[in-house]
């Protein structure tokens, strides 16, 4: 995960069970939040949103669940959301999904590393899809930036002038793309070198960005890492749980074919 203080808001009528769910999760390390309504929900993300994560009780009084949580995504769509609730009946769970458009439906009484794992998957969606978000964002900012400059190549007229520096503008705005990201990034190329990576992923991997660049994989990464890389077919791609030494990471692995090339892409996404 990254740097960010994680925020979680639960709602439940039934203060035995926020005390519950408080004790679980601020050992973890969560920032949690609690209220007792989903009234009282909507003022807390008012007042002292945003929220990464919010997970809210089925049957409530005056507002219910589902209820409250289509409103979240409504007005916060980018936050994550799940119900928590004794009542399984598959009726409420589809209207639940549909309606809150809910990522994940817990039964009570919980199992406390089952909610665990679930928050933690939560919380990984919830980073990529901002990371994807924030990518999308440097990537139209680099094709205006590649626009402007193209347009401005059309007044010089050394033509492999204007190549070479629309090259060098288009990998100077890559880099940045791969620098915003939260996620560590490693590119290889079909002999194993590293020819790209961000200053996460080199973090990661414990070395100085400009140390990883021209070494080979095989010597960086862990054992069963390369045994996933080296069982992938062409354009697939796998991801595995690792040890690095910058941490635990979840490695997701992809291998590229085209045009007779084979890269190699590395996705790290550091675990809390």
């Amino acid at each position: 995960m990254s740097g960010e203080q994680i925020r979680i808001l639960f709602v439940d009528d039934e203060r035995n069970v926020l005390r519950s769910l408080e004790r679980l999760f601020l050992e973890e390390g969560y920032e949690v939040v609690t209220a007792g309504s989903g009234q009282q929900g909507l003022e807390a993300l008012e007042q002292s949103g945003p929220f990464q994560l919010v997970v809210s009780d089925y049957r409530m009084p005056a507002m219910d669940g589902v209820t409250f949580l289509s409103e979240v995504c409504r007005r916060w769509p980018d936050t994550e959301r799940m119900i928590l609730s004794g009542y399984a009946d598959t009726a409420s769970i589809v209207s639940a999904i549909n309606e809150g458009q809910i990522y994940k439906f817990v039964a009570k009484p919980w199992n406390d590393a089952d909610l665990l794992r679930t928050v933690r998957d939560a919380l990984e969606r919830h980073e990529l899809r901002t990371g994807n978000q924030r990518l999308l964002v440097a990537l139209s900012a680099a094709n205006a930036e590649l626009k402007n400059v193209n347009d401005n190549l059309n007044t010089m007229v050394d033509e492999r002038l204007k190549v070479a520096m629309l090259q060098s503008r288009a990998l100077y705005s890559f880099q940045n793309v791969l620098d915003v990201l939260p996620i560590g990034f490693v590119g290889a190329d079909d002999c194993g070198m590293i020819v790209q990576c961000n200053g996460l992923g080199a973090e990661l991997m414990g070395h100085e960005r400009g140390e990883l660049i021209g070494n080979d994989l095989a010597t960086t990464l862990p054992v069963e890492l390369l045994q996933v890389i080296a069982d992938l077919a062409g354009n697939s791609c796998a991801d595995r749980r690792a040890e690095l030494p910058g941490g635990r990471c979840r490695a997701f692995m992809t291998r590229i074919c085209a045009d007779d090339h084979t890269s190699i892409v590395v996705a790290l996404l550091r675990e809390p």
